[in-house]
């Protein structure tokens, strides 16, 4: 099993052409398995979280709603 994390240096390094091509991929869903889109998903998921100026035009990609985890 292979855990996903995304250093903030990895975000930090995201241009917004690639972040695009992110985008891109996860809009166009042709993963060869659906471990592939998750991974994609969750770097999309980092940015937003750490960079979100650079994920405003994919937003509807991530399909973030406010929780109380309180």
């Amino acid at each position: 099993m292979r855990t996903l994390h995304f250093s903030e240096q990895d975000v930090a390094k995201m241009t917004a052409s690639e972040v695009a091509a992110l985008a891109n991929r996860l809009e166009q869903d042709e993963y060869t398995n659906p471990f592939e889109g998750l991974e994609d998903w969750h770097l999309l998921r980092a940015i937003a979280f750490q960079r979100p100026e650079m994920v405003e035009p994919y937003l509807y990609l991530l399909d973030l709603e406010a929780y109380d985890e309180a």
